[in-house]
């Protein structure tokens, strides 16, 4: 395979899960294997930033250095911000004076860089992006990671927003719409995996005011699988190239656990070095 201007990058989400997407990206600047179009979602946005931003380690990081030391997933943090992940740390503090981020080299990236989010209004993904207004690019960010019922809805352009995952988990589609034929997905479950979360109708006092977003959670998991199946097909088919954990995770979205963070982080640098050594030209 060889990375041209055709080829995307598709990063899936799945909270704490994403640290075995940062360690293939990790991987992957280390090789300087660079794509012309991203696309993530969730977890997978927040990590990108850090790839277009050329930060290797910068989201191992944030992730378990950082957890391990600021702990900033916690039911305080829910009662007291409205979000399970503490929107200061993650978005304020981090980006500006704890873990830099490098503004300048993300807006000079000719790449283009697009996250995914859900429009609470609409029950549709919208697929955005921000290279200038840095507190923009924040909230289209902090958007395409609220994870429903355990955050806030974020607003983009006054626009309420959550999760992208919550209708587009892996966003292959809109890579190919967009004119990329060849494809790299990054997933954060193993081969075979299938969520057994039924799917239910979401009550009414619950998002009352957005009832198109409760249609689009009653159909979450169908549509997870959907996507599932999918990738699965088009990998046998030999349309895309798919890096994803070799075994089935211990690591889930609010995970705490260092060690077993750090064992997902290393699986997918060793798994992305084993991508860049399968390319024909770097």
């Amino acid at each position: 395979m060889q990375i041209t201007q055709h080829t995307g990058l598709v990063l899936e989400g799945g909270g704490m899960r994403g640290v075995f997407t940062a360690g293939v990206l990790d991987a992957l600047m280390k090789y300087e294997v660079y794509f012309p179009y991203v696309v993530a979602v969730s977890a997978g946005a927040l990590h990108g930033l850090s790839y277009i931003s050329r930060q290797p380690r910068r989201a191992r990081w944030s992730s378990i250095d950082m957890l391990k030391k600021y702990g900033y997933i916690s039911l305080r943090s829910l009662v007291q911000n409205g979000s399970i992940f503490d929107p200061n740390i993650l978005y304020e503090r981090f980006p500006e004076e704890i873990i830099p981020f490098d503004y300048k080299t993300y807006e000079q990236n000719p790449a283009t860089f697009e996250m995914v989010t859900t429009n609470c209004k609409t029950g549709r993904a919208m697929y955005l992006s921000e290279r200038h207004d840095h507190h923009r690019m924040t909230q289209i960010a902090k958007a395409s990671s609220a994870l429903p019922f355990v955050s806030q809805v974020t607003f983009v352009d006054r626009i309420p927003m959550l999760d992208g995952g919550i209708v587009d988990s892996i966003p292959i589609v809109r890579s190919i719409d967009t004119g990329h034929q060849e494809n790299v997905v990054v997933l954060t479950r193993n081969r075979g995996y299938r969520s057994t979360e039924p799917d239910v109708k979401i009550p009414k006092f619950i998002y009352k005011e957005f009832p198109r977003l409760r249609v689009a959670l009653s159909r979450r998991t169908e549509e997870y699988n959907r996507q599932l199946d999918l990738i699965e097909r088009m990998e046998d088919w030999g349309e895309i190239v798919v890096i994803r954990p070799e075994r089935p995770l211990e690591v889930g979205r609010i995970t705490q656990d260092v060690v077993k963070l750090e064992h997902l982080y290393e699986e997918g640098f060793q798994l992305g070095e084993k991508f860049c050594n399968s390319l024909s030209v770097f």
